[in-house]
Parts: C-alpha cells; sequence; structure tokens
C-alpha cells in the first residue's frame, strides 16, 4: 500500500500544465478549519508555500490565512518547548536529589518532545522548500485535479477516503481507505468506481517492507521481523499522474464537506516486487487523462483499459532518509 507519497503540492502546476481552474474557495475553508481543530500539520509545507507568493486579491487572503496559520503553529511549538524545558529542570533537580522512576520517564519524554518540538519549530521557520515538504501520510491533504461541471478543477482533499454513506465511526474501523486495491474497484469501490475519478501529481513514493523481503532471504530461526521504510522513485525523474477515487462528504452544522480520495493501486512491477513489497500505484498515460476524469460508469471495461496500459517507468528504491 502506498502509505506516504511525495507529491507535487503546488497548485500551479496543475494551472499551467493542463489549465484548469482552482477552487480557492475550497482551499480557503480547509485552511480556515485547521486553524481551528489543530490540524494544521496535515497540510503539507509546500501547499502552504504556494500561497506565499500572492498573484490576486482572492491568493492574497489565503496568504493571509497562511501567515496566520503559521504563527500559531509557531507559538504552539514555543509555548510547548517551554512547558518541556521546565519539565525537564524539575526532573533533573528531583534526579539530583532523590531519583525515582517517575522522574527518569519525565526526562526522558522531556528530551524527546524537546527534540521534537525544536525540529518542527526549524522545519516551520526555514523559508527554502525541501523534498520532505511535499510528503504526505494518511490523514493529510493533496492538490487533487477533478471534473466538475465540464471544467477541470484542483480541490484540496484528505489522502484517506470516506466512502459515501460512511459516519467518521465507520471510517475509523477501516483506516486503509487511502488506498483503493485495483481488484476491489468494482466492489468496496462499486459508488466511486465510474463515476468520481481524479488525479495527483507524484513523484515518489514510500512503502513499509519487511527486512528479509528486501534482503530476499528468510527469516534466520529466533530472527524477529524487522520493519524498513523504501523511497521508490521512477527513472528517468518525472512526475507521474497516480489514478485516483474520490468523495465529498456532506459537514455538519457550521462544518466544511469533506473533500477525501484514495490512490488506486495494483500488482507491483518486478522490481517492487524483489525490493519487498506487493502493492504499486497506478500512473496513467497522460494521452489518457481526459477519458480518465470523464469516466463512463455505464463502460467500465474502457476504464479497466486505462489502468492496464498504465505509464511504466522502472522503479529505483532505497532507504528512505
Amino acid at each position: 500500500m502506498c502509505y506516504s507519497a511525495q507529491i507535487q503540492a503546488d497548485y500551479r502546476k496543475y494551472v499551467r500544465t493542463f489549465g484548469s481552474d482552482v477552487s480557492l474557495e475550497r482551499f480557503v475553508e480547509l485552511f480556515w478549519e485547521k486553524r481551528r481543530d489543530g490540524g494544521w500539520s496535515k497540510l503539507p509545507k509546500a501547499m502552504r508555500a504556494a500561497f506565499r507568493s500572492a498573484a490576486s486579491s482572492e491568493d492574497l487572503a489565503i496568504a493571509d490565512l497562511v501567515e496566520a496559520g503559521d504563527n500559531e503553529q509557531g507559538a504552539a511549538l514555543e509555548t510547548e518547548l517551554f512547558q518541556q524545558r521546565t519539565r525537564l529542570t524539575v526532573a533533573e533537580r528531583t534526579l539530583e536529589a532523590k531519583p525515582t522512576k517517575k522522574a527518569e520517564n519525565d526526562k526522558r519524554i522531556a528530551t524527546d518532545k524537546i527534540a521534537r518540538a525544536q525540529r518542527n519549530l526549524a522545519d516551520l521557520q526555514r523559508t527554502d522548500l525541501l523534498d520532505r515538504d511535499s510528503r504526505i501520510f494518511p490523514g493529510h491533504y493533496a492538490p487533487v485535479m477533478v471534473v466538475q461541471d465540464g471544467r477541470r478543477v484542483v480541490i484540496p482533499m484528505r489522502y484517506q477516503c470516506r466512502l459515501p454513506g460512511w459516519t467518521p465511526a465507520m471510517e475509523r474501523q477501516k483506516p486503509g481507505t487511502y488506498n483503493a486495491r485495483r481488484d476491489n474497484l468494482k466492489k468496496a469501490w462499486r459508488q466511486l468506481y465510474g463515476y468520481k475519478h481524479g488525479i495527483m501529481i507524484v513523484n515518489a513514493f514510500y512503502e513499509n517492507v519487511a527486512r528479509h523481503r528486501l534482503e530476499q532471504r528468510e527469516l534466520a530461526p529466533g530472527e524477529q521481523e524487522e520493519n524498513v521504510v523504501l523511497e521508490f522513485r521512477p527513472e528517468p525523474r518525472q512526475d507521474m499522474l497516480v489514478a485516483c477515487l474520490w468523495s465529498v462528504t456532506k459537514g455538519g452544522e457550521g462544518e466544511a464537506d469533506l473533500y477525501s480520495f484514495a490512490a488506486i493501486t495494483d500488482e507491483p512491477p518486478a522490481e517492487v516486487s524483489a525490493a519487498g513489497h506487493d502493492r504499486c500505484i497506478v500512473p496513467i498515460k497522460p494521452e489518457r487523462l481526459e477519458s480518465w476524469l470523464n469516466p463512463d460508469a455505464k463502460n467500465l471495461a474502457a476504464l479497466d483499459a486505462i489502468l492496464d496500459d498504465r505509464s511504466r517507468p522502472y522503479y529505483e528504491h532505497r532507504m528512505a532518509a
């Protein structure tokens, strides 16, 4: 399963390459919502940064939202640092006077939280963008291009699809819906396959792999399975148009609608399988884009053919940083 991906987070790439419009209203709703509910960190830094250079009055309003959200996030991290440094000082004084298990735990936890808060604060304040600023995980948001009312439009969506009719409680019982298995599209995903198609631009993806499978060997007697994270990149380097399914759930009173999506995955090519993983994202060919974004639910065979006739780059892998 594609548990993480490095995406094209700048909506302007979609505009320049595909002539798409942008749902600025949805970006505004999302940024306001994540400021309110504490989910600011689920918005990739690169996606927020795209609005820093405002080109219109609408962009300027979003740029102000981004700046305010970043400032609030920074203040929260500064507060966390102060609290944990205080906790660390108290723990160290206690250990000097009379060592206790609680003080040892407090020192360890405070030290870890200080380091994490410092890293997060440095990332927040950094102005140059790194690859990791475009990386998403389940529950994070990414630009997804779809067709609405006959026009291509970019909408920020959550990477974990809430299927039609699901409640938040039902969603929590099945947390793996950030991927839609190819062999299940006409079953679990039948309400979306043939109806709501999109693409996400991806230039790398990440997978959890068992070390012994990566090394193409059996576990040794008594050896515990160890997980490693691999980064897969197409060679030559390129942006891939990853096939997605999406849904929109009406928000409750005072809540914004939830746009969410899943990446379609299929059996892996030989090089991904040899690296120890059994799934792979499905990048569609550019010439198939129009047909994919305008599906005919009465002709699923044509959609199957698009997924069969996919782009097939060679995926190089390495241990993820």
